[in-house]
């Protein structure tokens, strides 16, 4: 037992990361290391980095730089997306002292008992896509105020232009659904309402199976879960939306709400990033899904300023975004990913054409943050109460929209426990809501 090591965390990127370092860290101590903030004095730096963007890599640098200057003496280990991808290049950074990838990442804490060897290589390293199946993590419990994630899935076949997640995280593999259920059934038993499942491709949870199985199926049988409350879906592809998939969200355990892996609208863009739809598809699935299912709202990432995207082609994302209605956005101004596509293709959009566009969609975006929330003004809604802070309870709408409230007997509402709400105003970006 270590009880005397110390060591600390940062985690960049994607819940898939939050929940592998919650693993690791759930594992380190149980053999008695004992976690400290990251700003202190530390035997062991762990980041998990992510490579989405080129904004996330210059994180990674800058926080490893970081841990060496709070302490010289303490060993540096960087694991995740972009150490697999960039090992050599995060190599020849002083600051570091290991380097583990995404196929090791599960095994890193039997590595940090053995780095006491002085001649230990500096670099596990391996094919990520010699993986043919899912890599068990120790349930990691990855808790949110009162919700808890679960992995189902790792990797992505699609390889879109674009995206450099594919060569960090392998091909698509599933985790067996009896893992799954039994990890749900656990978090039920220790009290969780709410469940999200997270990967990297949800919708093609299943594909890879000898015996073919289906997302769709996945969820059907954790609708059986007693006492669990709502299931959250952590993101889609729009091609993924089946009539099947429609259906399952007329269970009330399903959360009416939907993050969209969209990244374009326009049939142009969406070839040159080669996704495997074009926008009537868009259009179609999603508008299908508001007509069926009663509140549904939706939240999507965007990028802006591709490869060869006119006026037109932007307009086009413009004009059916707005049509759709999102209750939020997250828009990225498109950036070189290194080995991808889309990095050798001509007709490189300008930087202010990319910012006016990029500030245009923020626009529109915080007008549909604001009409997707009024009309729940005189609306019943369940909310699940996240916390209590400055004389208000805080929590969550099922289509993930966050309401404040004041209670009138504050021993009878509590954290994690869902209750209805009369809205009654809207109030800085959040809806506001009384007991009924």
């Amino acid at each position: 037992m270590n009880f005397n090591k110390r060591v600390a965390f940062h985690t960049l990127g994607c819940k898939v990361n939050q929940y592998e370092t919650e693993s690791i860290k759930n594992q380190l101590l149980k053999k008695g290391y004992k976690e400290v903030d990251f700003e202190d004095k530390s035997d062991i730096y762990i980041i998990n980095s992510c490579t989405v963007t080129s904004i996330a890599d210059r994180k990674t640098r800058n926080m490893l730089r970081r841990a060496k200057k709070i302490n010289p003496d303490g060993k540096v280990i960087v694991t995740g997306c972009y150490a697999q991808t960039n090992s050599r290049e995060i190599l020849e950074i002083e600051d570091v002292d290991y380097v583990i990838d995404n196929k090791n990442k599960n095994n890193i804490v039997n590595f940090i008992e053995a780095i006491e060897n002085i001649n230990y290589e500096r670099q596990k390293q391996g094919d990520i896509f010699q993986e043919k199946e899912y890599q068990e993590y120790e349930f990691a419990t990855l808790r949110e105020m009162t919700r808890a994630y679960v992995k189902i899935q790792d990797g992505c076949n699609q390889f879109c232009s674009y995206c450099k997640i594919p060569y960090a995280r392998g091909k698509s593999r599933s985790r067996k659904k009896e893992n799954i259920l039994s990890e749900i059934e656990k978090l039920v038993k220790d009290g969780f309402k709410e469940i999200i499942l997270i990967g990297i491709n949800l919708g093609a949870y299943g594909e890879d199976f000898q015996e073919k199985d289906s997302f769709e199926n996945l969820i059907k049988d954790i609708l059986e879960i007693e006492n669990l409350e709502r299931i959250r879906i952590g993101s889609v592809y729009p091609d993924k939306i089946s009539d099947e998939f429609i259906e399952l969200f007329k269970n009330k355990k399903m959360a009416p709400h939907l993050h969209i892996s969209l990244q374009s609208c326009d049939d142009t863009v969406l070839r040159y990033m080669r996704r495997n739809y074009g926008a009537k598809l868009i259009e179609e699935r999603l508008l299908k899904l508001k007509e069926k299912i009663l509140d549904m709202e939706f939240t999507a990432d965007v990028i802006v300023g591709f490869p060869k995207e006119t006026d037109e082609m932007f307009e086009n994302s413009y004009k059916l975004i707005e049509k759709i209605g999102f209750s939020n956005l997250h828009i990225f101004q498109y950036s070189d990913r290194e080995g991808t596509i889309a990095s050798n293709m001509d007709d490189k959009i300008e930087p202010q054409i990319k910012k006016a566009r990029a500030t245009k969609l923020e626009e529109l975006k915080n007008k549909m943050y604001e009409e997707q929330r009024k009309k729940y003004v005189g609306k019943v809604l369940s909310v699940l109460v996240e916390e209590e802070k400055d004389g208000f309870f805080t929590g969550y709408t099922e289509n993930y929209l966050k309401v404040k409230f004041k209670s009138n007997n504050k021993e009878l509402v509590k954290v994690n426990q869902i209750i209805k709400l009369n809205i009654i105003d809207m109030e800085n970006e959040e809806l506001v809501g009384s007991e009924v």
